[in-house]
């Protein structure tokens, strides 16, 4: 994706729109992760899920207008990070300054605050992985830190069109790699790090707040998949309809293998299937067919499955944020490289099932292990010195009592915090 000189584009009404609109569903999925989240938890640790996504609204709201949108996406500097100061405060940007990464013809303030909404979601997801461990002070510097060094570098490397995987042929259509795969394994390594819980919940404490959440999530994927092409056209539309067959069939797999697994269906388990489908449609959504989406789903559904089955073995990730996400946006990445057929888009790669040959399937690889190492590492290097200054795990006692009341002296069932 090329940049065009400003004096050639002109406002475009219809696409306008359609990116705030867009933006407003990528918001709405921050509360219905909260929702997601929070039905999943044990009683006494709701409002802590719950707050860790709604103050990611607020605070990555900030760091983004601040410095994250010009590390992200500012010119370049050797292809891994943009200039911080370029757009820092939103300098050099007025109401009249249009986004110039396309033809779309829409203002650089709606790709602003549509990214903007990418980068609150992506650090909430983590949270469900160290759930009712993390102390709210280290989540708030985490967030800050991964935000910076971890999400921001790998916007700009992969969606910046001077970014070095970018370069390389790299393409992500709306977060595979950049969102989930970051994340899932910033999941993990959180996970691995701050240990296991010290009671474990024997099951979900409010199911119609998990199908709350994830009705809400599906809702918004429309806009976080089919508004990643920037515009209206034909890719919108095969995208968003690629997204929804995509969760349709992974969602339906899931609950079939649970069935197979467990003798029963399982409600939390179908939605469950459902967001790992729309995790792993994520990076091919705009670049692959409908029949591709459904195949996709089906992997989607046994991958994501048995992964979080196979992890919850030896890590207490407690909300399968890596067997979800983490594994998603892998599996979609890679089968980007196999199923993308320039027929659905044009401006996409050959995949390997359309002569494409091996070649983007290896790019899509390395890119995957590149990011997921990164992830990895740099998150247990931040809570490693996030400890150093303040405990980052909750204390035994506050986790037994109520880790709600204990941090903010709030309660989401008895005003007291105790049963």
């Amino acid at each position: 994706m090329g940049i065009l000189p400003v004096q050639f584009q002109i406002l475009d009404p219809a696409n306008t729109a359609f990116m705030l609109l867009c933006t407003s569903l990528v918001m709405l999925m921050t509360p219905g992760l909260a929702f997601f989240y929070g039905g999943l938890v044990q009683r006494k640790g709701i409002l802590t899920i719950m707050f860790q996504s709604f103050v990611s609204m607020s605070w990555v709201a900030i760091l983004w207008f601040a410095v994250g949108y010009s590390l992200a996406f500012g010119p370049s500097l050797n292809g891994i990070i943009g200039n911080p100061l370029h757009y820092a405060f939103l300098q050099n940007i007025n109401a009249n300054t249009l986004f110039t990464g396309n033809d779309a013809g829409i203002p650089i303030l709606v790709h602003f605050v549509y990214q903007m909404m990418f980068a609150i979601i992506t650090p909430a997801l983590i949270t469900g992985a160290f759930v009712g461990r993390v102390k709210f002070k280290a989540y708030l510097i985490f967030i800050t830190l991964w935000t910076l060094f971890v999400y921001c570098p790998f916007v700009h490397m992969v969606w910046s069109p001077q970014g070095v995987m970018a370069k390389w042929g790299v393409v992500d259509f709306a977060g595979g790699i950049v969102v989930h795969a970051t994340a899932g394994f910033a999941a993990l390594a959180s996970a691995l790090y701050v240990g296991r819980r010290v009671i474990q919940p024997d099951g979900s404490h409010n199911i119609p707040y998990i199908a709350l959440g994830a009705g809400l999530l599906w809702f918004g994927w429309y806009g976080f998949n089919a508004g990643s092409e920037l515009q209206v056209n034909t890719i919108t539309v095969s995208a968003f309809v690629t997204t929804d067959i995509a969760a349709a069939f992974a969602g339906a797999t899931w609950l079939f293998i649970e069935k197979m697994h467990t003798g029963k269906p399982k409600f939390v388990g179908f939605l469950t299937g459902a967001v790992a489908g729309l995790a792993t449609i994520t990076p091919a959504a705009g670049y692959v067919s409908i029949q591709s989406a459904a195949l996709i789903g089906v992997v989607a559904g046994f991958v994501c499955y048995y992964c979080a089955l196979f992890v919850k073995k030896y890590v207490d990730d407690a909300l399968d944020v890596f067997g979800v996400h983490g594994m998603g946006g892998i599996t979609g990445s890679i089968l980007l490289g196999v199923f993308a057929s320039q027929a659905w888009n044009s401006k996409g790669p050959s995949g390997l099932l359309e002569g494409g040959g091996i070649l983007q399937v290896a790019k899509q690889l390395a890119a995957v292990l590149i990011t997921s190492i990164w992830s990895f590492i740099f998150t247990l290097l931040i809570l490693w010195i996030i400890n150093k200054f303040t405990p980052v795990r909750i204390s035994t006692n506050d986790a037994r009592q109520s880790p709600d009341y204990s941090a903010f002296g709030e309660d989401a069932y008895t005003p007291s915090g105790k049963e």
